[in-house]
């Protein structure tokens, strides 16, 4: 790695670290729908903006535009839609950790679609990090309370890793990596930002707005740093580091988030929590590590993509 790809890689950690507690400051008034379609509208916007700045061009060859409509649906529709819902049920660093762990449908997923191998230290990783993603929620479920919007948070969440899931392979295609990738990335979010009015307009009625400050500041830091920045500098990291060394991004994500969760939410840490979240990391450190200079490339290689939000 070189300082620049350094650079970038530590960016897009803090970024994506502090994306998920800047998701409840859009959460009160103003439907999760219409938030989320503000967000890429903003997001989309700024990437065609500098594209046009820097005489990037903006023209997209005729048949990735079907492709790019998925993309949208799947990345920016349905993914954001259930995690903005999720966290009104669990505590956004849950919900980071619980993201860590896109690897494993990405894998099952490249496994069928791209044909690419999964390794036996993939299965016995992502083994031991699910079994700690539940003991970190195992906190919440036993508290009768709670249990009810746990499970439901923690099956949003599930919805949206495989929303998430499902654009990362699209990401992998070869069809997709002949797409220009900034143009390519904000039209993707322009036609997901939309196709979420669209949604919200059927679910909530016409546009909504929240008049609090941190409101707008949220929007603003999401749609433009957490969406254009990030996924543009992940996707970079992508290309001139590899997928796989660009995946480890999800390793401190979570880490941080929860350290943020437990000053900004309240979150209590436990010893079973605190063992989770250590087997859920660790899970994932065997997961994503592959030995060797020269080695076959798997599946984690092929469909590891963003773990946004």
């Amino acid at each position: 790695m070189t300082p620049r790809s350094i650079a970038q890689f530590i960016t897009v950690v803090l970024i994506w670290s502090t994306s998920w507690i800047m998701i409840k400051f859009q959460l009160g008034e103003v439907n999760p729908s219409w938030s989320v379609a503000y967000r890429f509208g903003v997001g989309g916007t700024a990437l065609l903006g500098w594209c046009l700045l820097r005489g990037i061009p903006l023209h997209v060859p005729r048949h990735g535009w079907g492709l790019l409509l998925a993309l949208g649906l799947f990345q920016f529709v349905l993914n954001f839609n259930f995690v903005y819902r999720a966290e009104l049920y669990i505590p956004s660093g849950l919900l980071a950790v619980a993201f860590a762990l896109l690897m494993v449908p990405n894998a099952i997923l490249a496994r069928f679609w791209l044909g690419t191998r999964v390794t036996q230290r993939f299965l016995v990783g992502s083994a031991l990090g699910i079994a700690g993603v539940f003991m970190l929620f195992a906190q919440q479920l036993s508290l009768p309370d709670a249990r009810d919007a746990a499970l439901i948070g923690l099956g949003l969440t599930a919805a949206g890793v495989m929303s998430a899931s499902i654009a990362n392979v699209m990401q992998a295609t070869p069809k997709a990596r002949s797409l220009p990738p900034l143009a390519g990335l904000g039209w993707a979010m322009l036609m997901g930002a939309g196709i979420n009015a669209v949604i919200a307009f059927a679910v909530a009625g016409p546009p909504q707005w929240d008049s609090r400050p941190e409101y707008l500041a949220g929007l603003l830091a999401l749609g433009i740093f957490a969406s254009a920045v990030a996924f543009a500098l992940y996707f970079d990291l992508v290309r001139t580091i590899g997928p796989a060394e660009a995946a480890w991004t999800g390793v401190p994500i979570p880490i941080v988030a929860m350290l943020i969760s437990t000053f900004v939410e309240g979150w209590v840490w436990t010893l079973l929590s605190l063992a989770g979240s250590a087997l859920a990391l660790i899970g994932l450190i065997i997961a994503l590590r592959q030995p060797g200079a020269k080695r076959e490339r798997t599946a984690t290689e092929s469909a590891a993509d963003p773990k946004q939000p």
